[in-house]
C-alpha cells in the first residue's frame, strides 16, 4: 500500500507540475506563455523575463515529468524546489504564508512533498533506466 500511496502522491503532484510548466512555456492551461509570464517576470524586477520564464517553466513540467514517473527523484525533486524557491524569495514571501494572501502556502507545500519523496524514495512503481 505504501508503493501505492506514493505514487498517487508523486502523479498528481508531478502532473500539477507539468500544468504550471506549461503555463508558461506554451500557455496552455490558462498560462501566458513565454511572452506574458516574461513580461510578469520584467514587472517584478527578474530579468530576462523571457529566459527566465522559460528555465521555470522547463524546471517545473521536466521536474514534474520526472517526479511523475519516479525516475532520478533527487533531480525532479530539484528541479521542483529551486523555481519555488524563487517564487518565495521574489513574489509569495513578503505576504505571509496563507496563499489567501498570495503567501506561499502553495509553494511551501510542494517543496515539502518534492524533500518528502527523496528522503522515502518513490515507491516500488517506477520507470526504470
Amino acid at each position: 500500500m505504501l508503493s501505492t500511496g506514493l505514487l498517487v502522491v508523486r502523479i498528481i503532484v508531478g502532473l500539477t507540475m507539468v500544468g504550471h510548466g506549461t503555463q508558461k512555456l506554451f500557455g496552455w492551461f490558462g498560462g501566458y506563455g513565454l511572452k506574458g509570464t516574461g513580461g510578469w517576470l520584467e514587472s517584478i524586477g527578474v530579468k530576462p523575463g523571457v529566459f527566465m520564464a522559460f528555465l521555470a517553466g522547463l524546471s517545473e513540467a521536466a521536474g514534474g515529468i520526472l517526479l511523475g514517473v519516479g525516475f532520478l527523484m533527487p533531480v525532479a525533486a530539484a528541479l521542483i524546489i529551486i523555481p519555488m524557491l524563487v517564487a518565495i524569495f521574489t513574489v509569495t514571501g513578503k505576504n505571509g504564508y496563507w496563499i489567501t494572501a498570495n503567501g506561499f502556502e502553495y509553494n511551501f507545500v510542494l517543496i515539502a512533498v518534492a524533500v518528502s519523496l527523496v528522503l522515502t524514495g518513490p515507491g516500488q512503481f517506477v520507470l526504470h533506466g
